[in-house]
């Protein structure tokens, strides 16, 4: 019995701290550690006439320039043995790295819904099979994901769309991509990647239009859209014998949501 309630309340303080996040909050757009590296100096911009991608691109220059001056302040105070200074700057230093710093630009979103996915360039292809290692590293299980892993994956998927456009991969990184903020719960932006999946290849392998309709329907409420994309769905997707599962259940959920099901 002792090991039952243990059990019991391991598995309570898991979803706790897993669902303690809300919907879309921007977990995976959380910056990883390892990409948070120099990007140079850039021209001070006219805030007032600026444009979304001018101000995000001068927020990180300036986030990095904050960065390295602390750091260039704790190598000079470590030369020069000023101790209590130097605390001061390994305090503020490391206060800085655990602030959250999010990528604002949504590559799914900058990209073409127009895209084919129709080129195989070794480059996108390295790319992916790196993102896919990290994806693996992260681990199998929900409650135990690495997520600072998952967020280096998703980093290699986006470096994936935006340098190699007409890859024969960008399906498959967008598909891929939408199941990490899926798993986020990140659901708007995981819809936007489903979407681009079969947008740029209409004949994806994937089942994009099942998840996306999904996730429209259970997490997001927008059941009529639900509704147009597991029927598109079903006729796609739902033509190949391993999307059965998903075909019988998006078959269950039109009748359902559409009202024309027997036992209501």
């Amino acid at each position: 019995m002792p090991k039952i309630v243990c059990t019991a309340v391991v598995i309570v303080l898991l979803n706790v701290l897993v669902g303690c996040h809300g919907i879309d909050s921007g977990r995976g757009q959380l910056m990883p550690a390892r990409t948070r590296t120099s990007l140079g100096s850039a021209p001070v911009i006219n805030i007032a006439e600026a444009g979304e991608t001018d101000i995000i691109e001068q927020t990180a220059v300036s986030r990095q320039t904050y960065r390295q001056c602390l750091e260039l302040l704790v190598g000079y105070y470590i030369r020069t043995g000023n101790n209590m200074k130097l605390r001061w700057a390994e305090k503020e230093l490391a206060a800085l790295n655990a602030i959250p710093q999010y990528n604002y630009i949504i590559e799914a979103s900058v990209a073409s819904p127009n895209l084919k996915a129709s080129i195989s360039i070794p480059e996108a292809d390295g790319l992916y099979e790196d993102a896919l290692q990290f994806e693996k590293k992260a681990g199998p299980l929900p409650f135990l994901k690495n997520k600072s892993l998952l967020r280096l994956a998703l980093d290699k998927y986006n470096q994936l769309i935006k340098k190699y456009p007409t890859s024969s991969k960008i399906d498959d990184a967008a598909y891929k991509a939408g199941g990490i903020y899926d798993y986020f719960k990140d659901y708007s932006i995981a819809v936007l990647y489903y979407k681009r999946a079969y947008q740029w290849d209409p004949m994806t392998i994937h089942p994009a239009r099942f998840r996306a309709a999904y996730i429209l329907d259970r997490r997001l409420a927008r059941r009529a859209e639900a509704l147009e994309l597991y029927e598109e769905a079903i006729k796609t997707e739902g033509r190949y014998e391993k999307h059965l599962t998903w075909r019988e259940f998006a078959e269950k959920r039109i009748k359902e949501i559409s009202g024309t099901d027997e036992e209501q």
